[in-house]
């Protein structure tokens, strides 16, 4: 039973008719209690005015004599002599208990009140059937009234259940209606205090789902675009390739064909690495990493790329750096920084790389002798496929925007400013975090 409806229904109607029952029950019980108490007092009333009386007139006695009465009372003398009976009966009792007593005649039980006089002893006697049928009647005339509110209670329960659900029941609804495209907050109008932060929280999903899937199709639009440019050049490429009449312009067309495909390859490397550190991918496996050894690392495979252009890479750093990471996330952090140091630069410069420890945190700074970036576009240069115009070597414009988000997911601090070498200075700070504190 998985409906809240049916489980608040149920529980609500099975207190109420386990309450009902138990009020019946007491008031059933009470009743009865009272009216039994009750004719004992009129016994007593009776027999107490009788007692005061010096003699019963005729009136009075007709009366007492009615057959409808169910009250008997007899008179005797001191001596035990029976000098007045209301009314003949078979099996009357033939003795007198002072006060009230429950006496049984040929089987036939009364319930009696006796009360004596200096003159003769007075006693009223009534059947004990007829009071417990009388007393009976009572009780459940008292209860009758609860037994049959009792399901108009049911009812009642019931539509209130379903009125003051309704809201959750409308939500329910909007959000069953949508399809995949529908990503429109949900109305939070009129919802009760219990239900409103669940919309609030669905509306919060829905908006950021809207966010990812906004950026998903930014990022593949964009990605179409600049897949677009390597193709057409490769295009021309090889139609140049086609019609070239001598060697070097063969040799020149082979020459730009592989260019093409070489920047083309680096371009869908990157956007597969830039889409591995998004938000919402895989989470990161996490271990611990020496930053230091990384970097040493990552430099000896670009040491090729370093030489290709006449450049040289430096590294300060000789003492283990340790953080808390995905180690094929930061090496691809390093690497961009340190291709985007290289490309940047002019040839045969010196690209300065230092790791080190520093107030419980690992440090990544990383100099060249570029272009540098104002620092009125320091914010935008994060953006993908941002490019500046500096006149050098083209790039794909993911270099950083991989650099930001690898470092966002491991909560690291990234900062741009000038180096001393005159280009661009990348400071990355990562604090020291158990793996519970780092992003997924």
């Amino acid at each position: 039973m998985s409906s809240i409806r049916v489980r608040l229904l149920v529980s609500l109607l099975v207190l109420l008719g386990l309450t009902a029952a138990a009020m019946a029950a007491i008031t059933y019980r009470n009743v009865l209690g009272e009216t039994e108490a009750l004719f004992d007092y009129q016994l007593r009333q009776m027999a107490l005015s009788l007692r005061d009386q010096g003699e019963i007139d005729s009136a009075q006695a007709d009366t007492l004599a009615d057959q409808q009465l169910d009250v008997v009372i007899q008179i005797w003398t001191v001596d035990g002599r029976s000098i007045y009976a209301s009314r003949a009966h078979s099996s009357l009792p033939a003795r007198a208990l002072l006060g009230l007593a429950t006496l049984v005649v040929d089987g036939r039980a009364w319930r009696t009140y006796s009360v004596a006089t200096r003159e003769r002893v007075i006693q009223v006697a009534q059947p004990v059937e007829i009071r417990q049928r009388l007393a009976a009647r009572a009780a459940w005339r008292s209860v009758l009234p609860l037994l049959l509110m009792t399901p108009l209670a049911a009812f009642a329960i019931w539509w209130l259940a379903a009125k003051n659900l309704a809201p959750l029941e409308r939500l329910a609804g909007e959000v069953r209606s949508r399809d995949a495209s529908s990503l429109a907050p949900v109305p939070t109008d009129g919802l009760p205090d219990e239900v409103a932060p669940l919309a609030k929280a669905l509306n919060a999903l829905l908006d950021r789902l809207k966010s990812s899937l906004d950026t998903q199709r930014a990022f593949v639009a964009d990605a179409a675009h600049e897949l677009r440019s390597p193709l057409t050049a490769l295009k021309l490429q090889l139609r140049l390739l086609r019609h070239s009449g001598d060697d070097a312009a063969h040799a020149a067309a082979v020459e730009g064909i592989g260019a093409g495909i070489d920047r083309a390859a680096r371009l869908i490397e990157q956007l597969l690495t830039l889409a591995r550190s998004e938000p919402g991918a895989a989470p990161l496996a996490l271990e611990p990493v020496d930053l230091c050894e990384l970097v040493r690392e990552t430099l000896a495979a670009m040491h090729p790329f370093a030489l290709d252009r006449g450049s040289e890479l430096i590294l300060d750093g000789d003492r283990p750096a340790m953080v808390e990471g995905d180690r094929a996330s930061l090496s691809a952090l390093v690497r961009n920084l340190v291709d985007n140091a290289l490309r940047y630069s002019p040839k045969k410069t010196r690209v300065d790389v230092r790791v080190w420890e520093e107030s419980g945190s690992a440090w990544l700074r990383v100099d060249d002798a570029g272009p540098g970036i104002p620092e009125a576009e320091r914010a935008r240069v994060f953006d993908r496929f941002y490019r500046r115009d500096s006149g050098r070597e083209e790039g794909t414009g993911l270099g950083l925007a991989i650099v930001r988000t690898v470092a966002d997911r491991h909560g690291a601090e990234l900062t741009l400013d000038a180096s001393p070498a005159g280009g661009l200075r990348v400071v990355v700070r990562f604090a020291r975090r158990g793996r519970e504190g780092a992003s997924s």
